[in-house]
This record gives structure tokens, C-alpha cells and sequence, in this order.
């Protein structure tokens, strides 16, 4: 299905003949190695102003390097605090903590947490189970530093937005099947969770930022490591292929129903829910992939913003505050 402006939700249709081409970034590998070289001399490393900000070095447990991590709190707070760590977007292949930083402190400012950020390594460098290795590096280590942190020990929130929201979902399941820590909540938001979407004619869209073929792209440099030996997709790599989801943690989310990732979310939500995990989940009519950060002034991206907030604070006073 090909989108076309007068499809999307009024709200964004002035946005649209601007947004249409950012696709291109991600369809060619040079551009995107592009993108990753100028967000890592252009934007890696820039602090929020409001919030104290740190970054820090920390070792792959498997000893093969380090793991860049970005650490937000608020300026006013001096006690502990809950820790978010956060897991940014930008299809496995490309982005960094920083392009988040703005909802990372809508986040901080609507409840008090410490956000930990990784800036962990895309695929076209080292495909899964590389990224994934170093989100949950990241949250161990996390559960670890808290007293480092200033932080509360207890059960830690998990999130992220399209790929972080796939990586979201991954370590909420590794966390549930080892038992290695507690996830008070996670937010999975547009999740990239289902490489089979690929295969299925029914879900090929060509939308704006983020398509079939740029998902296509992306799941191929993610996935290439299982395909070169043969591997099975595991639902770590591709956590739409989870076949038990009892036991997993509350969960946020919302979707576009104009974007690859609408079924795919909407089918982990029914999951979800029927294995009885409580969740609040939106769909929102007519949005393209993103729409809520790329058009952050329209009336429909400031909803869906302020769904995941409210529901961020209720889930907070509910599992984080005794």
C-alpha cells in the first residue's frame, strides 16, 4: 500500500511532502554510515540543559570492548531515585542516545528517575547479537552501580522508541527467562519486533520515514550473522517470535496504523494482554512511523506524547513509589 498525503491524519498532512524522503537515509548504506558519522561528531556527547548529565565507559561482559553510556537525572533531586534505562531508535543501524535526549527529559521531568543510555553498537558494525548484548550489559550494569548512579535499587523501567522499543522488548524477555533482575515496567513504543513482516504481502507499506524496503534493509544488517550461519531467529533478535509471554512485565505502548510496525504491535499487545499482563496501548489513526517525534508540533503527535506520559506516571506511582 502506498501512502499518499490526503491518507494521513489531517495534522500531519502539511507535513508530508518534508518528511517523505528521510526513508532515504536508510535505503542507502553509505548515507547511513553517513548520518552515524555526523550524529557522532555533531550531536554525541551534547548535555540537556535541565539535567545533570554524565557519560560513562563500561565493559562488555564478554570482554570484547566498551560500551559508550549516556546518564541523565534532574538538577533538583539529591536523593535516590528509580532508574529508566532507555534504549534510543533508528532501525538497528543507526542513531545514539543524544537524538533522544528531548524525550528522554519529558520523561525525567514528568516523574524523577535516572535514565541510563547506551549508545550500543548498530548492526552494519556487528550484527545480533551485538546490540542486544550491549542493551543488556547495560541494564546489569545498571542494577549493579546504583549506589555510582545515585539511584534506588529495586526494580528498573525499560524503554525506547521503534528499534529501542524491539531492544525494550528483547531484554524484558532475557530478564523475565533468567531471573538476573526485576523490570518494574517496560515501554516498547512502535516496536521493531518482526522480521517476517518482510514476507507478509499483506503488511508491505510505502510510507513516510520508515517503509517495507527500509525494514527490509535493516532486518537483513541485523539479522545477518543468524543468516550467514544458519542460525535460528531467536526472540531475543525478534521478540514477535516469543511463543510463552506469560511473565512479563506492565507494558506501555502506542503505534500509527499507517507505518510496517501497526499489526506487529498490535498483535504483541493482544499477547500480552491474554497472557495477562496489564498494558495500556493506543493506536492512533492514520500516523506514519515516528510521526510523534519527527512532527512534534501537531496536534496528533502531542496526543500520542502525552499518552505515554500519563500512563508513564501512573505506572510509576504504581510499581515504584511504597
Amino acid at each position: 500500500m502506498r501512502v499518499t498525503r490526503d491518507m494521513l491524519h489531517p495534522d500531519l498532512q502539511p507535513y508530508y511532502n518534508r518528511v517523505r524522503f528521510f526513508a532515504w537515509i536508510f535505503k542507502l548504506k553509505w548515507l547511513t554510515h553517513l548520518f552515524n558519522f555526523a550524529l557522532s561528531r555533531g550531536v554525541a556527547g551534547r548535555d540537556v540543559e535541565g539535567l545533570h548529565c554524565e557519560e560513562f565507559s563500561i565493559q562488555r561482559r564478554d570482554g570484547s570492548g566498551q560500551i559508550r553510556v549516556r546518564i541523565y537525572r534532574p538538577l533538583e533531586h539529591d536523593d535516590p531515585l528509580p532508574v529508566m534505562v532507555y534504549f534510543h531508535g533508528g532501525g538497528y543501524v543507526a542513531g545514539n542516545p543524544e537524538m533522544f535526549a528531548d524525550g528522554i527529559k519529558r520523561f525525567i521531568d514528568r516523574r524523577p528517575c535516572v535514565v541510563v543510555a547506551p549508545d550500543y553498537v548498530k548492526a552494519y558494525q556487528q550484527p545480533f547479537p551485538a546490540g542486544f548484548n550491549d542493551c543488556y550489559d547495560t541494564l546489569i550494569w545498571a542494577r549493579d552501580n546504583v549506589e555510582n548512579l545515585n539511584a534506588k535499587a529495586g526494580p528498573i523501567m525499560v524503554a525506547g522508541h521503534s528499534a529501542g522499543g524491539g531492544l525494550t522488548a528483547a531484554v524484558s524477555l532475557k530478564a523475565r527467562d533468567t531471573g538476573d533482575l526485576d523490570i518494574a515496567f517496560q515501554m516498547p513504543i512502535y516496536p521493531m519486533i518482526d522480521d517476517r513482516q518482510l514476507d507478509d504481502p499483506e503488511r508491505q507499506i510505502e510510507a513516510p520515514i520508515w517503509n517495507s524496503d527500509t525494514n527490509r534493509i535493516a532486518w537483513r544488517a541485523y539479522l545477518a550473522g543468524c543468516r550467514e550461519h544458519g542460525e535460528e531467529i531467536s526472540a531475543y533478535a525478534a521478540p514477535a517470535r516469543c511463543q510463552n509471554y506469560q511473565g512479563l512485565p506492565p507494558t506501555i505502548s502506542f503505534v500509527g496504523t499507517l507505518e510496517p510496525f501497526y499489526r506487529e504491535t498490535q498483535s504483541y499487545m493482544r499477547a500480552l494482554q491474554q497472557a495477562g499482563t496489564e498494558v495500556e496501548y493506543q493506536e492512533f489513526e492514520n500516523c506514519f512511523h515516528g510521526f510523534d517525534d519527527i512532527t512534534d508540533q501537531a496536534g496528533i503527535s502531542q496526543a500520542a506524547v502525552a499518552f505515554v506520559l500519563d500512563a508513564y506516571a501512573r505506572f510509576y506511582d504504581r510499581y515504584l513509589t511504597s
